[in-house]
């Protein structure tokens, strides 16, 4: 899941140095924090949050073939 987010937002930005992906775990879920760069925010969310909910759809499908849960925060 991790490095699916990565991969996505990579391919969005303009600076894929700059983007970081942290994983925690919890009991039952994992949580994926994406930070990127401040000018390139808006890429990653999109119009209407149309990228970012694409982005945490495609998390979902990789956390539900693993068998657990998955939330996607964009800082």
């Amino acid at each position: 899941m991790q490095k699916v987010v990565e991969f996505i937002a990579k391919s969005i930005v303009d600076n894929p140095a700059e983007v970081e992906v942290n994983r925690i775990e919890n009991n039952k879920s994992v949580t994926v924090e994406l930070s990127v760069a401040e000018d390139d925010m808006g890429k990653v969310i999109g119009r209407r949050g149309r990228i970012a909910k694409a982005i945490r759809t495609v998390a979902n499908a990789a956390a539900a073939k693993q068998g657990s849960k998955v939330k996607v925060d964009i800082k």
